[in-house]
């Protein structure tokens, strides 16, 4: 099983020397990848109907999804470089496969594209896109990203997409597509077309989740020893738990386990808030964790 990290990208802060020196002691520890999280926009929740029911608020800053792990492509060697999840229902799917080819070629094939639906209407709307159809478009996008990444000329027509004899070229090497969630409905989409599953919490909270994802595997004909499944672990559990978690995962069929340490949305994921003090507190949190788990 892999050990991996979650970018802080809300807390890290804007020093492109601080993002790479996190990279970097992430890599040198040992760590096997590094997954950050997509918001284009952040919306005030107040005064919204229906409700925003998100963690995220336009006092939380993320970082561009592609643009970052581009550059965290050049500063490091080994790292796979995942999102977890694009929401790609509001970005055109032509783009994101063009930038994510991109990506995997100039990292060397480390790219893993993880990509879900969303919940934030007001950022899909300020983006141009219909919120209510983004599971149909979603699953359309699936199968269109497939086809641009394997075939140099593409010939589709769907319900939201026409491709006539167009290509991305350069194809990249292998992208895996890696969906998440926290639904039934998203796990019975990922057991259908998926490569792999971004659980969003702990082993211990997603245990059923886990189990119920190999049920929808073995309905779909899929083998899950090629399917990989993602959970993660907050830096601020009782570290007394940190070695149950991973060999708990291990013992599910857990391929990713990723370190959360970043205080923002703890309360939404059932974590307490740490508190960090400046981007040096994040690297101390991967070597805190690193050494405790060997």
């Amino acid at each position: 099983m892999k050990i991996g990290a979650v970018f802080p990208t809300t807390e890290i802060g804007n020093d492109p020397i601080a993002i790479r020196d996190w990279a970097q002691a992430a890599e040198q520890l040992g760590y096997s990848h590094v997954l950050t999280y997509d918001h284009v926009l952040g919306a005030v929740h107040e005064g919204r109907q229906p409700p925003l029911m998100g963690p995220y608020s336009e006092k939380d800053a993320f970082h561009e999804p592609f643009v970052l792990l581009a550059y965290l492509a050049g500063v490091t060697t080994r790292l796979e470089l995942a999102t977890g999840v694009i929401i790609l229902p509001q970005r055109q799917t032509a783009l994101v496969a063009k930038q994510a080819a991109e990506l995997d070629i100039l990292s060397g094939g480390r790219l893993r594209l993880g990509i879900g639906t969303g919940w934030n209407f007001v950022e899909y709307e300020s983006l141009g896109v219909s919120f209510e159809d983004r599971g149909k478009r979603f699953d359309e996008q699936i199968a269109l990203l497939r086809e641009l990444f394997s075939h140099s000329v593409v010939d589709f027509r769907g319900d939201f997409h026409r491709v006539d004899r167009a290509g991305i070229l350069p194809l990249p090497q292998q992208v895996p597509i890696w969906l998440g969630g926290f639904t039934d409905v998203a796990l019975r989409r990922a057991a259908r077309v998926g490569d792999g599953f971004v659980f969003g919490s702990a082993p211990t909270k997603m245990r059923g989740l886990m189990e119920r994802l190999r049920e929808l595997l073995q309905q779909a004909g899929r083998s899950d020893v090629a399917f990989g499944a993602d959970a993660h672990i907050d830096f601020s559990s009782d570290p007394d738990s940190w070695g149950v978690e991973v060999e708990l995962w291990r013992e599910l069929g857990g391929t990713h386990l990723s370190l959360r340490a970043m205080d923002t949305a703890a309360n939404f994921v059932g974590a307490r808030r740490v508190g960090y003090s400046g981007p040096s507190a994040y690297i101390n949190a991967l070597e805190t964790f690193w050494k405790a788990i060997q």
